[in-house]
């Protein structure tokens, strides 16, 4: 997309990729509100990955589970990529996340400790490592 991102939306990368998921919904809420019709799903896909990530590290399976599945379903129309998002590996990360929490189930969401994809996987035995999704630029998403 040739259009400037506004620089709340970068602060509200910048936030997700922190991990400051909850203000991450606050800055990409404000945003939301006052964008154009057709890109309120794109936000709101966005903030709803990042409340997910939040919930599920306040341990709540349901709240991350059905935040996930609802910001995937809003984000697939976007891909591959928009306002320079890599949108195919963000919603690729998430949906690999989403599996997992599935496949691991409510009775195991306190066992999950979350790394970025950029970490090294820390040794845990009997935790659920799960790598949390980044929002990566088009640009510098080439391996």
């Amino acid at each position: 997309m040739t259009d400037e991102q506004p620089k709340e939306f970068l602060q509200a990368i910048e936030q997700f990729n922190q991990g400051d998921f909850y203000t991450c919904h606050d800055t990409l809420e404000a945003i939301w509100s006052e964008a154009p019709t057709f890109e309120k799903n794109f936000y709101q896909g966005i903030l709803q990955v990042a409340v997910a990530l939040y919930h599920l590290g306040n341990h709540n399976w349901r709240g991350a589970v059905i935040l996930l599945g609802e910001g995937l379903n809003r984000l697939h129309r976007y891909q591959p990529d928009y306002r320079d998002i890599d949108l195919d590996r963000f919603v690729l990360e998430s949906s690999d996340l989403l599996t997992s929490l599935q496949k691991l189930g409510a009775d195991r969401v306190k066992e999950v400790v979350l790394v970025q994809s950029s970490q090294k996987e820390p040794n845990l035995d009997s935790k659920a490592i799960l790598q949390i999704p980044i929002i990566r630029e088009v640009s510098t998403s080439v391996e």
